[in-house]
């Protein structure tokens, strides 16, 4: 068994490290006047196991996709309240209930969120830029390898695999001037805040708008 398992576990050891970054060439001079960012709802898909997602419904497939994305918008948020002593953010971050009042007011849904230029929705919340999030979740093992990996390995946590990005978008042009990817898995990716808490402990120090970057 554990010969069968060795190949699989080294590669959950080697997925989950390496984040890739960019940076815009034009980022310094972009966002040297940048006073305030919107965090907006995460975009999330959970890819469940064929026998899990015989068990769910439509409807509630879309409720835990919207939840899970505006439980990240909020932790995410609440990572940069908690931060902003230590890192001395060179700008302030909406308020997301603020984010999202304005976008309901708007007639944005969760859904047509995506399909929306990022400039139409900086200039609709009165943003200088807006951090976005895809978030994509899978389980692709099954209980009975969770199991043995957690014998070998000596942890318990789920068999979450989640890879998510973290972009901003300044309000002019809408162009990308930053991103982040990063792949997290096990307990990591287990809720919400234990997927914002590894990403950013990751992106912290290479997070734009970082006096300490």
């Amino acid at each position: 068994m554990k010969k069968l398992l060795f190949p699989l576990v080294a590669f959950l050891a080697f997925s989950a490290c390496s984040p890739k970054i960019y940076k815009s060439t034009e980022f310094d001079d972009v966002t040297s006047k940048h006073k305030i960012v919107a965090i907006l709802p995460s975009d999330v898909t959970i890819n469940l196991r064929p026998n899990e997602a015989k068990k769910t419904s439509v409807e509630q497939m879309e409720s835990n996709r919207q939840s899970t994305g505006h439980a990240i918008q909020d932790k995410m948020h609440s990572w940069f309240l908690r931060q902003s002593d230590k890192f001395k953010y060179t700008v302030k971050f909406q308020d997301v209930s603020k984010t999202n009042a304005l976008l309901k007011d708007a007639g944005i849904s969760y859904t047509a969120l995506r399909d929306k230029s990022k400039e139409s929705i900086a200039k609709l919340l009165g943003v200088d830029a807006v951090i976005s999030n895809i978030t994509r979740m899978n389980k692709p093992m099954s209980e009975g390898v969770a199991v043995a990996i957690g014998v070998i390995l000596g942890s318990w946590g789920t068999t979450n695999n989640v890879t998510t990005t973290i972009n901003i978008h300044e309000a002019q042009k809408g162009d990308l001037i930053w991103k982040y990817d990063y792949v997290a898995q096990g307990s990591v990716g287990s809720s919400p805040e234990n997927l914002v808490n590894g990403l950013m402990r990751n992106a912290s120090r290479k997070f734009p708008y970082n006096e300490k970057k």
